[in-house]
């Protein structure tokens, strides 16, 4: 099992939310992080707030250089790779579809012939999206052999990353050859992240906090779309986890893996919004939107079975608790408190939980004793 101790980790799209929060994961288990990334996409923003460019080698710079991409590798000599960087928002792609198709496809076309060309990176683990399925709008849950897809530029071109990701896996890190060529690749699907410091635009948590803090009624669209929210911490250990595998050799988890919530922790947009009101202890009285919005899935889940029962990966919060955490977040850092540490209490708060829903500790108690970075692991 590795030792994060000894480890020097790159993760593309640090600046973002959800790479943020992976900074902070991997500093807590004790890597060495650099990261590469475009300034961050909103203000505020938690790599700000929590002051993560302290503690980061940190390189402001675009996915879509190659050649600026491949000197900040080089220069961090990575053990692992954690590519997040990418164009995040659907209703941005419509507008936007070369800019998401450059960032998304390109993008990890630039991340894995970096690695190609250091030949001594260990492990990479390419972040995706759900939406990368061929979406039918049926009630299965998709598994990670189901045919990739898109219906706009955004869940498209992570179709088009996975398939990027596959051809590179195939053509020159194959895993049943790990032990030549020595870098394991492998991509993660997760669904709708949530969790504090997140400050997007035109996505539904932020969207809330905003809302709430204004004290003004939310505007929602697509009330009735079903989504497998899960906080953002549930996806990232995942990915961890299947870093750990990739760097203790096990060739097998060189593959594809979904990171999703409970089937009960699918829920649709209405009910986050009337559950995350009663949190924050305000009414919700939501208004519909009354604009137009461009075609988003309706109904989207994911099969995690093969990380049950592979990886031995369950959710460790509930829904009601991920949104509690969210809740106790913004109002601590609103109250003066400082966002890395409260980030840093809840991300030590959520390693001591077991996974498979042990009632978790309050996100607002004081720090526990840090948890051993592989005992909390679950590995």
């Amino acid at each position: 099992m590795a030792n994060w101790n000894d480890l020097k980790v790159f993760v593309t799209g640090h600046t973002g939310f959800k790479g943020s929060w992976l900074c902070l994961l991997l500093e807590e288990l004790g890597a060495k992080v650099s990261g590469y990334a475009l300034a961050p996409p909103t203000q505020p923003s938690l790599y700000d707030a929590a002051e993560i460019g302290r503690s980061v080698d940190s390189v402001i710079d675009d996915i879509r250089d190659y050649d600026a991409l491949l000197a900040a590798m080089r220069a961090a000599t990575p053990d692992v790779v954690f590519h997040l960087a990418a164009q995040p928002l659907v209703r941005y792609s419509y507008e936007h579809p070369v800019e998401t198709y450059a960032t998304n496809v390109m993008g990890t076309v630039h991340v894995l012939e970096a690695v190609r060309a250091l030949g001594t990176v260990k492990a990479v683990v390419a972040v995706t999206s759900d939406k990368c399925y061929e979406n039918r709008e049926w009630v299965y849950p998709y598994r990670e052999t189901d045919p990739m897809g898109g219906h706009d530029p955004y869940s498209s071109s992570k179709g088009c990353s996975e398939l990027v990701i596959a051809a590179y896996r195939a053509s020159y890190f194959p895993a049943d050859r790990l032990a030549e060529h020595g870098t394991a690749l492998a991509s993660v699907r997760a669904g709708n992240v949530i969790g504090g410091g997140d400050w997007a635009l035109d996505r539904l948590v932020p969207d809330l906090v905003r809302a709430f803090e204004a004290g003004e009624a939310p505007v929602i669209r697509s009330p009735g779309a079903v989504r497998p929210w899960q906080h953002v911490l549930e996806a990232l250990h995942g990915y961890v986890q299947i870093a750990e595998r990739l760097l203790a050799g096990q060739e097998r988890f060189a593959e594809a893996w979904n990171f999703g919530p409970t089937e009960e922790d699918a829920r649709p947009v209405a009910w986050i919004v009337d559950r995350m009101a009663a949190a924050w202890g305000v009414e919700s009285g939501w208004r519909d939107w009354q604009g137009e919005i461009p075609h988003e899935a309706g109904l989207l889940k994911l099969d995690c079975s093969k990380a049950r029962a592979e990886l031995g990966w369950r959710p460790r919060l509930s829904l009601e608790q991920a949104i509690d955490y969210i809740v106790t977040w913004h109002k601590a850092v609103a109250g003066g408190e400082s966002a890395l540490e409260v980030s840093r209490r809840q991300i030590r708060d959520f390693l001591l939980l077991r996974p498979g829903r042990s009632e978790a500790p309050s996100a607002s108690s004081p720090p526990p004793a840090a948890a051993s970075a592989m005992g909390a692991s679950g590995s």
